[in-house]
């Protein structure tokens, strides 16, 4: 199963023919970001973000449903 997770993109770094980066904010945590696959991505916008790759914009409302569901996990106790 791959997982990708929301983070907003705060900066493009690099902006020169094909490639394109920038800096993702995931709760805190930023990462620069190959941002290729979503050449029209702006500062502001929330990204899908897979193993450094930005592979879609995904709307604000949607990111932070899954910042809540993360949180959600990290609070259960798990019982074995």
């Amino acid at each position: 199963m791959c997982l990708g997770i929301p983070g907003e993109l705060i900066e493009i770094t690099q902006n020169v023919g094909l490639i394109k980066t920038g800096k993702v904010n995931f709760g805190g945590i930023i990462k620069g970001v190959n941002l290729s696959y979503t050449p029209e991505a702006v500062v502001g916008n929330y990204l899908i973000v897979h193993v450094g790759f930005a592979i879609s914009i995904v709307d604000e409302t949607e990111a932070k449903k899954v910042f809540d569901y993360l949180k959600e996990i990290d609070g259960l106790e798990l019982n074995e």
